[in-house]
């Protein structure tokens, strides 16, 4: 027993990353933003997201644990193409992702520390910040960073949660009307929550490279039950406090009258706000550190991530060996974060302060996108790339199926009433 619990104590932390990575603007924001807008109208398309995009994550960590390399590496043995296109999805999509959490986490940042003044130069500050961690401490000082942010932020959650079903839900002000979601608006709403819920399925990578830095970290290799232990528990983590903000939102501003500002820093403060009614006032500066603390996690995470998957592509596509150690490409990772900080810059730049638009732009591309990467994911685990004693189960296998139905369907029916049926 005490060996098996040193084993996951090693093992432990690319899954915590990623339940961090993806509480960020999926769950604060769009989870916050659909039961505030809708109720519980959209709790099963949520559930249905993280169900259906669960083997596509899940075979990203598979692929590492059992080849000791990431999916990345995999696109290439794929062909070429697909490792280009991988290329051509990440720069398409990356600076609006970064720029929306970024946007976000610089709301929160005011929210705590009442700096609203600062505007613009407040995400100048936060990009600056999360450059010089990561260039200098790199996967270690984000993986001590974020299980204590990760440990504050459930414990809140989960104590608003039970105290907002002990309260019930607030009642509706006369007159109120629910509002209809197959229209224009709550389609496009419906497909940027399901984007990111739980995290887009393009960052999928981002796993399977801090799966290998994990072990390259404690010098340990996990059999790939432990490995798929750590990560099941980030995903289970993701997905039920997907559900508990849903239903917070419904509970504490459904039929209020009210509606969630477009301000970043506004909307911080509403939904500290949302946290503190219920819990009380004193919990405020609590609620307020712990809601920037996983903010700053994700935006982290996300640079790490992006800079992480862009050295690896310009490794495998520009020289012939595997050259990880290659001196030409040792400052990649660094260049890749300052080019993503400013390309990131001028994206907000470009949306000013429209929260709302910046975000559901970002969310709806990375669900247009979806289909192709799991596809890819798929095809790695269930064919010649994984040995057979390694690749997953039959229910497992079905569900993919299932998921890629589900999502090609739904970017085909966004696209289809988005620019052919005027009428929604």
């Amino acid at each position: 027993m005490n060996e098996r619990l040193q084993r996951l104590t090693k093992t432990i932390g690319p899954g915590i990353l990623f339940a961090s990575t993806a509480i960020g603007v999926s769950h604060l924001v769009q989870s916050t933003r659909a039961g505030a807008e809708f109720g519980f109208l959209l709790l099963g398309f949520v559930i249905l997201a993280n169900l259906f995009k669960y083997p596509f994550f899940e075979y990203a960590s598979r692929y590492a644990n059992a080849t000791g390399t990431s999916v990345i590496d995999g696109y290439e043995k794929i062909g070429k193409y697909a490792l280009v296109l991988y290329l051509v999805i990440t720069t398409a999509s990356m600076f609006f992702v970064t720029a929306a959490v970024g946007f976000v986490t610089a709301g929160f940042l005011e929210n705590l520390f009442q700096i609203e003044f600062l505007g613009i130069w407040t995400i100048v500050i936060l990009f600056g910040v999360c450059t010089a961690i990561l260039s200098v401490g790199k996967y270690s000082a984000l993986d001590g960073l974020i299980k204590i942010i990760v440990s504050v932020l459930i414990a809140s959650t989960l104590l608003a949660f039970f105290l907002a079903l002990y309260n019930g839900p607030i009642e509706p002000v006369e007159g109120f009307l629910p509002p209809e979601i197959w229209t224009s608006a709550g389609i496009f709403f419906l497909i940027a929550l399901m984007g990111w819920m739980p995290m887009p399925i393009d960052i999928s990578s981002w796993h399977s490279l801090w799966t290998i830095e994990r072990i390259k970290q404690t010098n340990f290799k996990p059999r790939l039950k432990e490995t798929l232990i750590d990560f099941n528990l980030g995903y289970l983590v993701t997905s039920v406090l997907a559900i508990i903000f849903v239903i917070l939102g419904a509970y504490i501003f459904f039929g209020s009258g009210e509606e969630l500002p477009n301000n970043n820093s506004l909307f911080a403060n509403k939904v500290v706000t949302l946290f503190t009614e219920t819990i009380g006032n004193w919990s405020y500066i609590i609620i307020a550190a712990s809601a920037f603390s996983v903010m700053f996690g994700t935006i982290i995470a996300v640079f790490d991530g992006y800079s992480r998957s862009l050295e690896r592509i310009t490794q495998l596509l520009l020289i012939k060996k595997n050259t990880e150690n290659n001196t030409i490409f040792k400052k990649s990772y660094v260049l890749f974060i300052f080019i993503l900080a400013a390309g990131s810059l001028i994206v907000v730049f470009q949306f000013g302060d429209n929260l709302k638009e910046l975000i559901d732009f970002a969310t709806t591309v990375s669900f247009l996108i979806a289909p192709i990467i799991a596809i890819f994911n798929f095809k790695l685990v269930s064919g010649k790339y994984l040995a057979k004693d390694s690749q997953p189960p039959l229910w497992l296998k079905i569900l993919s199926y299932i998921g890629i139905i589900f999502l090609i369907g739904f970017a085909i029916f966004f696209i289809i009433t988005r620019f052919y049926i005027p009428i929604f």
